[in-house]
């Protein structure tokens, strides 16, 4: 049958339901999968939700106009398991689709998950129970595996190291504007949060760290299972490598949005740690959402003494005096070295500035 989808920030569009017999009763979980030109994976995928350990699931595959065999394979898997609904939309985007398919799904829960990964077969499960047990976590996550192991790159194990070793609220909300703490394909979100933030926005960067940054304005809670539940496929032509809105700046962008309507909102001084190429790109963001910082504070001895955009470079001797010149000043750590955060950390906490309330890392 057709109708009319009535997406959260996108226009309606008319998107063509397949559910060859399924079973009208509401679902506790759907899992919601955009799938573009994805016939290469996509049956590994789906096999990998058809194996599930959870009975009362349904599967809302969205295919976003596709010119492959993507529309074939989301039928035959229609018609043949009651659980699997697939929509097929003309092309507009993953955020278009996700919120085409958010319109259809009827869980309680909703689960992400990507066409080219695989969920290991407790995963709804251990997600669902911990929701249940959790009333007060608006979004659970898991551990997640690169895969293949031959073509995980070193930046994307790096990345997943970080990622894993952020596992309660404490450690999602004190890193949440390092990079994005959520592997969006292993999710599981409350219905309610979701409509409450009004589903994916269209921004010009990641829809997932931009839902999750509302998210964390908002006071939700996060939460992640202890455990792979989540393989990741690492590939070329992951979104993340080839879409704009995935570029360093633009999650600088994302980020200073968020930062100036949330730990720099009401602010009487802005300071930035970090003079390098990091930082600049960070502070010229910052000014253009209309944040005026104070002063940089660097190590580098060489911009010790001099200025960037117009703001005096600090040693780092000189951020205390700083600091209690004012009634309510913060401080963002912007420097990308690897293990620079964790020097900074340490310097600051031994300065008695509390993280996530003083000061916040930001790179």
């Amino acid at each position: 049958m057709w109708f009319q989808l009535q997406s959260y920030r996108a226009p309606p569009r008319v998107c063509k339901l397949v559910a060859f017999g399924y079973n009208r009763r509401m679902p506790f979980v759907s899992v919601l999968m955009p799938c573009y030109n994805a016939a290469a994976t996509l049956e590994e995928a789906l096999d990998s939700l058809a194996h599930q350990t959870l009975a009362d699931f349904e599967v809302v595959a969205v295919d976003d106009g596709s010119q492959d065999a993507t529309w074939q394979i989301l039928q035959a898997w229609a018609g043949r398991d009651r659980r699997f609904r697939v929509l097929s939309c003309s092309h507009g985007g993953v955020i278009a689709a996700a919120n085409a398919g958010l319109d259809a799904c009827r869980g309680e829960y909703i689960a992400r998950m990507d066409a080219d990964d695989r969920s290991l077969p407790d995963r709804l499960a251990e997600q669902a129970a911990y929701l249940d047990a959790h009333p007060d976590v608006a979004v659970v996550s898991s551990l997640v595996r690169g895969f293949p192991p031959g073509d995980v790159r070193e930046g994307f194990r790096i990345y997943i190291e970080w990622l894993n070793s952020l596992v309660n609220d404490a450690d999602i909300r004190r890193e949440i504007f390092v990079e994005s703490p959520l592997p969006n394909p292993s999710v599981m979100m409350r219905r309610k949060w979701l409509e409450r933030m009004g589903g994916y926005q269209e921004r010009g960067w990641p829809e997932d760290y931009d839902l999750y940054l509302r998210l964390y304005l908002a006071g939700a809670r996060f939460a992640k299972i202890p455990r792979v539940l989540l393989e990741w496929r690492e590939h070329p032509a992951r979104l993340t490598r080839t879409d704009s809105r995935y570029s360093v700046e633009n999650f600088l962008r994302c980020k200073a949005h968020y930062l100036a309507r949330g730990p720099l909102h009401g602010r009487d001084a802005v300071i930035l740690w970090g003079a390098g190429m990091m930082g600049r790109r960070l502070g010229k963001q910052l000014q253009r959402q209309g944040v005026e910082l104070t002063a940089y504070v660097d190590v580098d001895p060489k911009k010790i003494g001099s200025t960037r955009r117009g703001r005096p470079i600090l040693a780092p001797e000189e951020l205390m005096p700083l600091w209690k010149q004012y009634r309510k000043p913060v401080l963002l750590v912007a420097v990308g070295a690897r293990g620079a955060r964790k020097l900074i950390r340490a310097r600051l906490t031994a300065l008695g500035l509390r993280e996530g309330a003083d000061w916040w890392a930001a790179a």
